[in-house]
């Protein structure tokens, strides 16, 4: 296969399918009976170990609750079968959806859904599946040109809809090399800022997750180029995913990978460990 260029970024992402509107309708029931239940969404991320912040994406249909969750909150809420009835077209409709990303963006969305290892070297924003639905909006308003509020809220759910990576099983392997100062940008004001660092703090402690911090002060550094992800799909050969000023390059040359992978490993060794890096995280909270 070779090397796939994308150099069109249709502004509006496309939607085929009509699932979007039963995500929300189950949304819609799942927040009536938690406040039935007398619950906030907080106690009930507490009681179904997930955050506040998921339980709220899926209330707004722009995450979407997966079958075995929707059977579980069902006993928690005394739904009495009401949630649980809806797992399996709630199944269905997640094996029939086609992807929701913009054009340019669809080869790769599927290899990234498919993948059981990926490796994010980053360099100037939070990573999109790290990212919380403050700091995406955030991102998505101020870009420019300037998009609309529907393309805004569309391009959001669709970056915490990729997020659903992280409920899958058998967990694919992750790891995250992040430069210092992307953690410092405070993108969408300081309550954003702590929500999006606390979020890092939350993935960095997934036993498949490794996340690392490069340090500003490291005083050698083999990838100047940009930022970059190694992809590894489900039976195939790792490839590499580069997004630069509009142009997205799904790479699958071996040599170029390797090329790709070699500064990946270098960074990683210069980088914090991965215990020293959420205490560094953590120290920043501190501060903020």
């Amino acid at each position: 296969m070779a090397n796939a260029r994308f150099e069109e970024r249709p502004e509006r992402p496309t939607e085929t399918d009509g699932t979007a509107h039963l995500f929300k309708a189950v949304g819609k029931q799942l927040k009536v009976l938690r406040e039935r239940a007398g619950l906030s969404q907080r106690e009930l991320g507490q009681v179904m170990h997930c955050g506040e912040d998921l339980i709220s994406a899926m209330e707004r249909g722009v995450r979407t609750p997966q079958p075995d969750f929707l059977v579980r909150v069902d006993d928690v809420l005394g739904a009495n079968g009401v949630l649980a009835a809806a797992a399996d077209e709630v199944r269905d409709a997640l094996s029939r959806a086609r992807t929701r990303h913009p054009d340019w963006f669809r080869n790769y969305a599927r290899e990234e859904a498919e993948a059981v290892a990926l490796h994010d070297y980053s360099n100037q924003a939070i990573p999109g599946l790290l990212q919380t639905e403050e700091y995406a909006r955030a991102l998505f308003t101020r870009r420019r040109p300037l998009l609309d509020e529907a393309t805004v809220e569309k391009r959001v759910a669709d970056r915490l809809a990729r997020q659903q990576i992280f409920e899958r099983w058998p967990p694919p392997t992750f790891s995250y090399v992040l430069e210092e100062a992307v953690l410092q940008r405070p993108i969408g004001g300081r309550a954003a800022h702590i929500g999006q660092l606390r979020r890092l703090l939350q993935v960095g402690q997934m036993r498949n997750v490794e996340l690392q911090v490069l340090p500003t002060a490291t005083e050698e550094h083999p990838n100047l180029d940009g930022p970059f992800i190694l992809l590894t799909p489900k039976g195939r050969k790792e490839v590499a995913y580069t997004e630069v000023q509009g142009h997205a390059r799904l790479i699958t040359d071996p040599d170029e990978v390797r090329l790709f992978s070699e500064r990946y490993g270098i960074m990683r060794a210069q980088a914090l460990t991965p215990r020293e890096s959420l205490m560094f995280i953590k120290k920043m909270l501190g501060e903020l």
